[in-house]
């Protein structure tokens, strides 16, 4: 009996440390974004004088003015990049799931060879210059929505990672199937996709980051003659306005000494990250699942 006591209260003093260690992490990582709200609400003057804070010192919303100076643009930004992360992250995930599961069939043909040729990409590249004259001289991609939407609808990474997932559901279930007289398409839609569901939620989520803070390629390859371009190309240009003006002696509306230009900062790192906040609450199960399948192997 007083064995067992012990062991509960060995049990419960884990527990407590468990919270309190659990606890401590999640108010470490909370503050940062709290810092960062609540300059995109603070005075640039106060700032200056002040330096960061976590609740405002002077409230203003002058960053956010500037940022939402054209409510239209923004919008049709937002629709952009929305539109690329659903389209590029509904097709990449299908790809990726399919091209992990026919890696891991030991019936698959030259499976190992296709794999060498994946891992190889993880480690050399053909850099920027190739890349380029890749997308524009012979697919033709300049100034097209395509140019950012095709570059991240397969990653070497997710497609092992994929390939782990998959490898830990049985070989046998696909062959019964078979058996059964189903074929390859129907046994990776019908039983290997609603097995994975953890898995491609983690998959999905990591895609659709991807192209939610996708900017590079946006930059390369889209003109500013656009009218709509991907929302972290926006909002880049927004702050490199920005410092442009307050270190220029020449502005037609604002001071340059007055030009908010930490807030702005503070401001488009909200605007950026609020919707991806809002949607990860949403995966959260899946996700946690999805990145301890296949760590352990029964």
């Amino acid at each position: 009996m007083a064995r067992q006591r012990g062991t509960d209260f060995s049990s419960v003093a884990i527990r407590l440390f468990g919270y309190f260690f659990i606890g401590l992490f999640a108010i470490f990582c909370l503050v940062p974004f709290l810092l960062v709200l609540g300059t995109s609400f603070t005075a640039e003057k106060s700032i200056t004088l002040h330096g960061y804070n976590l609740w405002p010192r002077e409230f203003s919303t002058f960053a956010y003015k500037i940022v939402f100076e054209n409510p239209g643009v923004i919008i049709g930004s937002y629709g952009v990049t929305l539109g690329i992360t659903l389209i590029g992250t509904t097709i990449g995930l299908f790809i990726v799931a399919m091209t992990g599961y026919s890696l891991q069939r030991p019936d698959f043909p030259y499976r190992n060879r296709i794999s060498f040729f994946i891992y190889f990409t993880t480690l050399f590249q053909g850099g920027v210059v190739p890349f380029y004259l890749i997308m524009t001289q012979w697919l033709h991609l300049k100034d097209n929505y395509l140019a950012v939407l095709l570059p991240g609808l397969m990653s070497p990474f997710l497609i092992i990672m994929m390939k782990s997932f998959v490898r830990s559901i049985p070989h046998a279930i696909t062959e019964s199937a078979k058996m059964d007289g189903a074929g390859d398409f129907k046994i990776f839609t019908k039983l290997i996709l609603p097995m994975t569901t953890p898995a491609l939620a983690t998959i999905g989520l990591f895609i659709a980051l991807g192209y939610w803070n996708e900017w590079y390629n946006a930059m390369l390859f889209l003109s500013p003659d656009l009218k709509y371009r991907p929302l972290q190309l926006f909002l880049y240009n927004v702050v490199t306005s920005a410092d442009f003006i307050k270190n220029s002696s020449v502005s037609s509306n604002v001071q340059p000494r007055d030009m908010p230009l930490e807030s702005m900062k503070m401001a488009t790192a909200v605007v950026a990250t609020g919707p991806v906040i809002l949607f990860y609450p949403m995966v959260q199960k899946y996700f946690i699942q999805g990145i301890t399948v296949g760590a352990v192997k029964g």
